[in-house]
């Protein structure tokens, strides 16, 4: 299906850096909200433009939501000069177990849980929820978040075209919000890019978020082939998750699961970064360096959502949109069979 909303130009007001805000929901780690207000400042800083942040309430049950919209009102950020994306689909609710009943040990200290609502009027709540989570200030891009997971769940075929109808349903909802003039755009967020794939031939798209599929590590032909079509359809794609949630910077979890070293992926994965991490260092670049600029350069991708729980790392982030990576250093990359391209 092409998309026939190519006025919006989120090509000019996307910059390179999205900063994506999972830390601020207390991925992997409590930060105190002191730091999660640093963090915030450093982004308004040193953002090339107008600063977008890219957040979900599944981001610790609508934690990253709160901290976003606390954080801008006490740096007195007027909401015109941010842009927010929340990806939709999860609600908060109260915590009534001791852990979260959503992604087990990876999110802590937190107060609520939530539950996935994919529907017409699932999305909406999600969307309304998300804002008033935000106090003053509103998300303008929306998209589903997880449909792959949701239909990850589908115990059959016929169930997997249930839950899909919900994802349609879901659309149509997000859609009406766009004609109504409350959101500017609307979009997709999934790890599985064949997910996106389906749901880009069904639904007029105006943007796409990749996470953990277009990374150094692992870029399939299929997958930057596909990129190339939306980028013709006026699709712009943000690539998310190019350290392979972490893991390629050092981190023991690939893709938010913790890594067994014992095992025979586990000990492919660690020499492939060992090696990665030589190579960066003979040539005197940083591993999180050749991470972006890849992912980046892909082309079809408009920008990189980069998360970081330390504000410290916000302007090092910032800095990699214009860090030239020499063309030796990717040459010696495919000569050790790192990277296929």
């Amino acid at each position: 299906m092409q998309n026939n909303n190519k006025h919006l130009n989120l090509n000019r007001q996307l910059p390179p850096i999205v900063f994506g805000t999972s830390g601020l929901g207390n991925l992997y780690v409590e930060l105190p909200f002191k730091e999660k207000l640093a963090i915030v400042r450093e982004c308004i800083k040193y953002a090339p433009g107008k600063a977008v942040f890219d957040t979900a309430g599944k981001y610790g049950a609508g934690l990253s939501l709160e901290s976003i919209g606390k954080s801008l009102s006490q740096l007195n950020v007027e909401p015109s000069e941010v842009l927010i994306s929340n990806k939709l689909g999860w609600y908060q609710v109260p915590l009534t177990t001791e852990e979260p009943t959503f992604e087990s040990g990876v999110w802590k200290g937190l107060k609520n849980d939530a539950v996935q609502k994919i529907s017409y009027d699932g999305i909406l709540a999600c969307f309304h929820q998300g804002n008033a989570l935000l106090g003053d200030y509103t998300a303008h891009l929306v998209s589903v978040h997880d449909p792959d997971e949701y239909l990850a769940n589908a115990k059959s075929l016929e169930e997997g075209e249930e839950l899909y109808r919900d994802i349609l349903d879901a659309y149509r909802a997000l859609a009406e919000l766009k004609a109504e003039g409350k959101v500017l755009g609307i979009g997709v967020g999934a790890k599985n890019w064949k997910v996106i794939q389906r749901i880009a031939n069904d639904v007029a798209l105006d943007w796409v978020m990749i996470a953990n599929s277009l990374t150094v590590y692992n870029h399939p032909k299929e997958l930057i082939d596909f990129i190339g079509e939306l980028e013709k359809r006026g699709v712009v794609v943000i690539n998310s998750a190019v350290f392979n949630g972490g893991f390629l910077v050092g981190s023991d979890y690939y893709n938010y699961q913790l890594i067994d070293k014992d095992t025979v992926e586990g000990k492919a994965l660690y020499a492939w970064r060992d090696k990665f991490w030589t190579l960066c260092a003979r040539f005197d670049i940083l591993p999180a360096e050749a991470c972006f600029n890849f992912g980046f350069n892909i082309p079809g991708v408009c920008s990189v959502a980069l998360n970081t729980t330390k504000s410290e790392k916000v302007r090092h982030n910032a800095a990699m949109a214009t860090k030239d990576i020499p063309t030796v250093f990717w040459n010696a990359m495919r000569e050790e069979g790192l990277i296929l391209l």
